[in-house]
């Protein structure tokens, strides 16, 4: 099998798709370029196709290099027959593979390594042979200074056969199939453990059964926190007869003498052998789906998040909330440049509402503010509520932004580059304000564990969760396409092809000459070479470039393509870009060329219809209701409006002005089966929730959005 066989198994399209695909990644393009611009050679496979390809590509290579690791291991302890080899050969499964080099695996000295130092393995052969009915007599045979008796020997034997049935394949297989089937997960509480304060939010694991086939991802996931922090112990259990009839009808032949040792056999090697090791695979293989699960609720929150409506080049007035401490000013221009920044103290225990409303009112008329941005947290709503009360000399609208990840970013290494000068009070409000104008330009800044959005993301594997989420982000920044004159080195870094160190020499190269003027400038920025200029040039936009080409999201590659066609209709470039009827008259199969086919041109066209359209929504403005502060202010009943600020996969929460978010649960999104949470809501969207439930003391809320 070669390794487009090998993923044709594993991915829905045809093995053409997947050996092109293969060839354009081998070839070191991105992932964004060939989703957008080889689609004539994938087939029109998007991004997530191709990420799937690459992904069984490298676990082809993985596979094929433990092949060459087994081979070698077992042909250096000159045990490897042809027959063996054939086998390995011939797998492409990595478990069967290790249950292959069991037996070679180098391993702790084991009973029956012990027994066959004592000279016991011809004696447990005779007995697995199970066609002598005078073992006992037999194991006489075998004694010598430390196999002292026949009882010693026969228990040398079993412990030899235990060892083998623990390696025969067709054993570990059908368990595997059974535990996969048929396993219970069950939990028991640490008594030493049970009165603890921590322990209580795992109460209902303290006593816990239930079939692992139907146990969801975020359940599995918090009994195994439970289990790592000491409060409960799990265990995977299936039914034992089962398991032995299995055995039993692998390793039995007759029923004799030897066979009721080959019998005590099977038990010892299932109790101290198997059992352990393939309830760990079943555990660890669930957990691993539990993982992948919630590792895709989280990628697709941040997409979300990454995606969310803009406000645009704005002059933006940003407040990060407090009481004591005050209210943190920042004044930005249209490109988030700081230009100004106070502390004002409108709230208790200070109360200067008087000249707090001055400074405000002078600071939106000085910088021209076109927007104000309150960030969520502490004395949020009572900030808002402040703002509202001024009267300012044109309109101003008034945005609550999510702070989450804001600390974080003001106190790391980028923040401190960007604003040597300034503390991270400044700093914070200044991401604050950036997050109205531009989501994704600001939030690419923070690592997106730090933003809160998912569940139970640092229980997952950490390697798989950033390889996601940096997949995620990479596909949200291609998607929008990035303003090269405005971008930060963090944005940059993201666009396909780029990465951090070209990156870096962008905006070194930009800050000593000046604004790029064309997209052909790029070749001049150091060490961005021809493969680095085809994979991102199309992805960066030059707004009032002179080619208008140089801001639409069409390649360098095919502009010679849009000159023809613009010539072929007698029109300029210009004329043609944003004319539907012009293009509606453009005959694509008239401009097929080696790089470009059909499915290129047709994205062509459209993207001559609206060129470097971006496409996210505008922001919108969003009320809480007036009444609501606090979770005191809640009344079961009350039908309040609210907007989504995490999903999971037993439902979503929903922030409605007090402090805490409610919980709408999976069966309260809407009349009728809810499979998947996203079907029903997205990341920020405004939606209308009745309170259900207040609980104050343990600070829940719960909410439905079905209304009557």
């Amino acid at each position: 099998m070669n390794n487009i066989q090998f993923i044709s198994k594993k991915v829905a399209t045809s093995a053409t798709n997947i050996q092109n695909t293969v060839q354009l990644l081998q070839e070191d393009c991105t992932i964004p370029f060939i989703s957008r611009y080889r689609k004539d050679k994938t087939g029109n496979l998007d991004e997530v196709f191709i990420e799937q390809i690459a992904k069984f590509q490298k676990e082809f290579e993985v596979l094929v290099k433990r092949k060459e690791a087994i081979l070698k291991s077992i042909q250096e302890q000159n045990v490897l027959s042809p027959e063996l080899e054939k086998k390995i050969q011939d797998s492409y499964d990595l478990q069967e593979l290790e249950d292959f080099y069991l037996p070679f695996k180098k391993k702790k000295k084991t009973k029956a390594d012990v027994a066959r130092e004592n000279g016991l393995e011809p004696l447990a052969k005779i007995i697995m042979m199970q066609n002598n009915d005078n073992v006992d007599f037999i194991s006489s045979q075998y004694l010598n200074k430390i196999v002292i008796n026949e009882d010693a020997a026969l228990q040398g034997a079993r412990d030899i056969i235990a060892e083998w049935i623990n390696e025969n394949i067709s054993v570990r297989k059908q368990l595997r199939r059974l535990y996969e089937r048929k396993a219970n997960i069950k939990t028991k509480v640490v008594k030493t453990k049970k009165e603890e304060e921590a322990a209580q939010k795992f109460n209902q694991y303290f006593d816990w059964t239930e079939a692992l086939t139907k146990t969801p991802s975020h359940r599995l996931l918090a009994m195994l926190r439970a289990e790592n922090e000491g409060f409960i112990k799990i265990r995977i259990e299936i039914d034992i007869d089962e398991a032995y009839d299995i055995i039993d009808e692998l390793i039995l032949k007759s029923q004799n003498n030897a066979t009721t040792h080959v019998q005590l056999a099977i038990e010892d090697s299932y109790k101290r052998l198997l059992n352990p090791a393939i309830s760990n695979e079943t555990l660890q293989e669930a957990k691993s789906k539990a993982d992948a699960n919630s590792i895709q609720v989280f990628a697709s929150n941040l997409s979300q998040l990454l995606l969310a409506p803009p406000l645009g080049e704005k002059r933006i007035l940003a407040i990060d909330p407090g009481f004591r401490s005050g209210c943190k000013i920042v004044c930005l221009d249209e490109k988030g440049d700081l230009l100004y920044n106070e502390t004002i103290y409108p709230h208790a225990p200070q109360k200067e509402e008087v000249i707090a409303m001055k400074k405000i009112r002078s600071m939106v008329n000085a910088y021209k503010i076109d927007a104000i941005s309150i960030g969520n947290g502490t004395a949020s709503r009572e900030t808002e509520f402040f703002i509202k009360k001024i009267v300012f000399d044109k309109p101003v609208q008034v945005f609550i932004v999510s702070e989450a990840g804001a600390s974080v970013y003001s106190a790391s290494k980028i923040a401190r580059e960007e604003f040597p000068n300034f503390d991270v009070t400044v700093r914070g409000s200044v991401s604050i304000g950036r997050r109205l104008s531009d989501p994704l330009a600001e939030l690419v800044k923070i690592d997106p564990k730090a933003i809160g959005v998912g569940q139970y993301q640092h229980d997952v594997d950490q390697n798989k969760l950033k390889e996601e989420l940096d997949n995620t982000v990479i596909r949200c920044v291609n998607s929008v396409g990035v303003n090269i004159n405005t971008a930060s080195k963090h944005l940059l870094a993201y666009v396909s092809g780029i990465g951090e160190k070209l990156a870096e020499n962008i905006v070194n190269y930009r800050a000593l000459n000046g604004p790029f003027e064309d997209r052909k400038q790029l070749k001049k920025v150091p060490r961005l070479g021809e493969k680095a200029y085809q994979q991102g040039a199309a992805f960066i936009r030059i707004s009032n470039a002179q080619n208008p080409l140089d801001n639409s999201a069409v390649h360098p590659e095919a502009y010679g393509i849009v000159e023809k066609m613009a010539k072929d209709l007698k029109l300029t470039v210009n004329d043609l870009i944003a004319n539907k009827d012009k293009t509606a008259l453009i005959k694509p199969e008239n401009y097929i060329t080696p790089e470009v086919g059909l499915l290129g041109l047709k994205d062509i066209i459209k993207e001559l219809e609206k060129p470097g359209l971006d496409p996210r929504k505008s922001a919108k403005v969003f009320e809480f209701d007036p009444n609501v502060k606090t979770i005191k202010d809640l009344k079961t009943g009350m039908i309040l409006p609210g907007i989504v600020n995490n999903i999971t996969n037993f439902g979503c929460f929903v922030d409605i002005g007090t402090k805490e978010s409610g919980l709408v649960h999976i069966s309260q999104l809407k009349a009728g089966f809810v499979s998947n949470v996203n079907e029903v809501v997205k990341m920020h969207q405004q939606v209308q929730v009745k309170v259900t439930e207040v609980d104050e003391e343990r600070k829940r809320i719960q909410l439905s959005m079905i209304i009557d």
